[in-house]
């Protein structure tokens, strides 16, 4: 079993879970308007941090306030038994593993990081990768960050793809035009076994996770929504429909990937199941949408829970290239 004992969002919404998660959960938006945000780049909507921000310095202060919510759970980063997984699609340079390298270097562990670079799917691939580290026992902890800054070369690519929406994106909407770009950080920490002194049980357990790479073309997913529907299929083996609380969607509110997306929960019989859509708040965050809105789902179904019942919650990303992602998790 994977437990997920901390973890941790910085974003332009608030510094820690709660904060984040409380600002959603109100409606609060950090998508706004920006103008000569970088040079010669068309005015575009998006939720950036306020003052420009070290991309290694941001992963370290997120995983400290991470490790602080390990009550009871000793975690030892110095410890050849604990791995750092980050998962981003730019790692504020191209080379991915230098910045990688010097999280780890600062924590103290003696191993080499490991990168997931996946497109969009990047977030909930790294935490597909922890659990499978993790069961079978190469490491007692993963640490996995999600991370990405928004870049003028990132912005004006996005924009030529004219797949940027000029207003805050309305995913599902027939009259979307869009994504808006955020930016953010956020933390998991997975461990196999919680402390016998835990001071309270862990926050949910990985219980699933699928990748599926539908290679149907270099920007647009599949009319059919094969992979992802492949990856719904695959967490709910032993689940119908009706057993499943909530789907964490990826929700752009771009064209195609909303359709595609509506037809793999209609194949997989997950049309009518509660649906959480984080990017109006917190934008597109790239290689952090799969931790960051991991962490939302989780909290939102705890925080619907009045009862006892284990909540099953799945969480599904897709990207450039025809990949496609999701877990399952189960709440208490």
């Amino acid at each position: 079993m994977v437990y997920c004992v901390g973890h941790n969002i910085i974003s332009p919404l608030g510094r820690g879970s709660k904060e984040n998660y409380e600002s959603v959960k109100a409606g609060r938006s950090g998508l706004k308007r920006y103008v000569n945000r970088f040079a010669d780049v068309e005015p575009f909507c998006a939720s950036l941090f306020d003052t420009p921000q070290s991309f290694v310095s941001l992963c370290i202060e997120s995983i400290e306030m991470a490790l602080e919510e390990c009550h009871g759970t000793i975690i030892n980063t110095q410890d050849a038994q604990a791995v750092f997984i980050l998962s981003t699609t730019k790692g504020d340079n191209l080379e991915l593993l230098k910045p990688a390298q010097q999280i780890a270097h600062y924590f103290g562990n003696p191993n080499s990081p490991i990168v997931v670079s996946n497109a969009c799917t990047s977030g909930v691939c790294a935490q597909i990768i922890a659990k499978r580290l993790l069961e079978t026992g190469i490491y007692q902890h993963a640490i996995v960050i999600g991370c990405d800054l928004q870049t003028r070369f990132i912005v004006s690519g996005f924009q030529s793809f004219k797949a940027l929406s000029p207003d805050p994106c309305k995913p599902f909407s027939p009259d979307r035009q869009g994504l808006n770009l955020g930016e953010a950080v956020a933390t998991i920490i997975y461990t196999r076994e919680p402390g016998e002194d835990n001071q309270k049980p862990a926050f949910w357990t990985l219980q699933a996770g699928s990748i599926h790479n539908d290679a149907n073309h270099l920007s647009a997913p599949s009319r059919t929504g094969e992979g992802a529907y492949r990856c719904l299929m695959d967490v709910m083996e032993g689940f119908c429909p009706a057993d499943i609380d909530l789907v964490g969607v990826h929700g752009t509110a771009t064209l195609y990937n909303d359709d595609m997306e509506e037809i793999a929960l209609e194949r997989a019989g997950l049309q009518n199941v509660p649906k959480s859509v984080l990017k109006p708040f917190l934008g597109h965050t790239m290689g952090a949408a799969g931790v960051l809105e991991t962490i939302i789902c989780a909290m939102a179904a705890k925080d619907s829970n009045n009862t006892s019942q284990m909540l099953q919650v799945i969480k599904m990303l897709s990207g450039f290239g025809g990949v496609n992602a999701a877990i399952r998790i189960q709440c208490e």
